[in-house]
């Protein structure tokens, strides 16, 4: 049964199905296939992963992004950014970085990120003489870090997934997402000395610099409220989201003002498609994994590597290979929902911490949103700076060894994550 739900997969996604579709087809087409089974397990299994508290968590953070980055707020954060690193040659692609690592602790999605912030800063940094397929892969790549830092939707998915608590995900995330920026700070800075781009202007003045950080520092604030709300036990993580749209309300309607109804209704229905997508993905994801563990597919996945690879290095070289050439076709979503289950247990039996390898997947599967043929952010990106693909690809190199080397500690260096 599982053989025919993965050959329905794969033909359906060469078709460019969207995912969501082809998760719930392939899944009945292996229940058809299979006859002894009730077809109305499709809809059952559908329903009730959809019956979970946890997961509201999703549209609340969703909206609390959506209305802190419509209005002046998403001025102010992408202001202090570019002033901050304007000291600097290659500034301006190192403010891409800056405001992923800022915007990451609003958004929690790298799709996001990537339209948000390419959309404002792309024309900007071609009109200071970038060109434009390096300003596309600097966006596609950065972007990813968004995923990294809480409030973050992968890592929420994985925890639904694995059982893993949602505060030690978000807190394990930190850290290699802010090596990740380092980084990329430090390529943007190599590639403009380089190519003599972006002589660095004059540093504004410290004042300048603090009145900024001020004015941003209620979104700054945000993901460390999120991780005081988790980590000591304030609150579930659904009633941290909600307080999180809360907090967005307050200071849209009071602090800046700019809190139309068009607005409200705009984000509201922003946050209404986004978690349609997503829960389509989810609640899809859950009939497949029925059907695979019904087929007892992680079990045998995981004794079959663990009698094939007695190295627990090998193994999860391994497994970094799988996720890498898995994130290429497939998106975050459905890619922690249909391997989380297979990963787990191999994880257990190598005695792996499902915390590292909820990083550890997340940073596999969010290399790919930016690596050919269907990168996500790799497409946004190259469509708003009218690049061409192939010169945007050629440009990620840099990005992407930093990226492999960040994921290189993370998978051997328990310390990152675990500390």
């Amino acid at each position: 049964m599982s053989l025919v739900l993965i050959i329905i997969f794969c033909v359906l996604m060469v078709l460019a199905i969207p995912v969501g579709h082809v998760l719930v087809i392939a899944a009945g087409g292996a229940l058809l296939w299979e006859g002894s089974l009730p077809l109305s397990i499709v809809a059952q299994q559908m329903y009730q992963q959809s019956q979970s508290f946890p997961m509201l968590a999703l549209p609340f953070f969703m909206l609390a992004g959506s209305l802190m980055l419509g209005g002046k707020l998403g001025h102010e954060l992408l202001a202090f950014a570019s002033k901050a690193m304007q000291r600097w040659r290659g500034g301006p692609l190192s403010t891409t970085v800056v405001a992923s690592v800022v915007f990451g602790g609003v958004s929690g999605s790298a799709v996001a990120n990537a339209s948000a912030l390419g959309s404002v800063l792309i024309p900007w940094q071609k009109r200071q003489g970038y060109p434009a397929a390096l300003c596309a892969a600097n966006n596609a790549t950065s972007a990813v870090i968004d995923i990294l830092i809480p409030p973050s939707i992968p890592l929420i998915l994985y925890s639904l997934v694995s059982g893993t608590s949602i505060a030690d995900l978000f807190t394990a995330g930190i850290l290699p997402g802010v090596l990740m920026a380092a980084g990329f700070v430090a390529t943007c800075w190599w590639i403009a000395w380089r190519r003599g781009l972006g002589i660095a202007e004059m540093p504004v003045s410290f004042r300048m610099l603090a009145r900024l950080a001020l004015r941003s520092s209620p979104a700054l604030a945000m993901p460390v409220l999120i991780l005081c709300g988790l980590r000591f036990g304030i609150a579930t993580p659904t009633e941290v989201a909600v307080l999180a749209v809360v907090y967005a309300l307050v200071l849209s309607a009071a602090l800046y003002r700019d809190l139309s109804w068009k607005r409200f209704q705009q984000s509201m229905i922003e946050a209404g498609i986004a978690t349609g997508i997503v829960m389509l993905v989810i609640m899809g994801s859950a009939v497949v994994g029925w059907i695979l563990t019904f087929d007892q597919i992680p079990e045998r996945f995981a004794q079959w590597v663990s009698a094939s690879i007695n190295n627990p290095l090998l193994i999860i070289f391994a497994m970094n290979v799988l996720l890498l050439i898995v994130g290429m076709p497939l998106d975050l979503p459905p890619a922690i929902l249909l391997l989380g289950p297979i990963f787990v247990p191999l994880a257990a039996s190598i005695g792996l911490d499902p915390v590292q390898l909820g990083i550890i997947m997340v940073l596999n599967l969010g290399i790919g949103l930016y690596t050919p043929p269907i990168g996500t952010t790799l497409f946004i990106s190259t469509s708003i700076a009218h690049s061409n693909l192939g010169e945007t690809t050629r440009e990620l190199w840099p990005f992407f060894i930093v990226a492999m080397a960040v994921l290189v500690l993370v998978s051997y260096v328990p310390a990152l994550t675990l500390y």
